[in-house]
């Protein structure tokens, strides 16, 4: 066997390797960018969506979490955030790439995006804890 075959074929491992591991991020929706969410509104008496958000498990999402400054509010979930990847939250044009999260809180007026990638199926919620109402919930459907 030649230098040069050995050398193609060692090239053409890595190369296989390599689309492989393409594929498996692309899967994941790595490789792709997030698709925006309608943003959720913190605001005292508002609902926080209009409407639950369908999405579909693996693929990469980003949503925009406002408070308004009316009142002292978060959001919380922990079983959405235990069922989703989270890439990274900004706020303040600052990146935070957690390993974990429960809530969010919002002392003042502003903003957090969150970039995700779900995970698993079902139906999972943030919401404005202590509170009950349907409108003080944002519902994500992952199918």
């Amino acid at each position: 066997m030649t230098i040069r075959r050995a050398f193609g074929r060692q090239a053409l491992i890595v190369l296989a390797a390599a689309v492989s591991a393409s594929a498996a991020y692309a899967q994941s929706g790595l490789l792709t960018r997030p698709i925006d969410l309608e943003p959720i509104t913190l605001a005292s008496g508002k609902p926080l969506a209009a409407a639950p958000y369908e999405l579909e498990s693996g693929k990469q999402y980003s949503i925009v979490i406002e408070a308004d400054g009316s009142a002292e509010l978060a959001v919380g979930g922990a079983a959405f955030f235990r069922n989703v990847w989270v890439n990274e939250i900004v706020i303040n044009e600052i990146e935070i790439r957690p390993l974990g999260v429960d809530s969010i809180e919002f002392d003042a007026a502003g903003e957090a995006e969150i970039t995700f990638v779900t995970i698993r199926p079902g139906t999972f919620e943030l919401r404005i804890p202590g509170t009950t109402a349907p409108d003080q919930a944002a519902t994500f459907n992952v199918k």
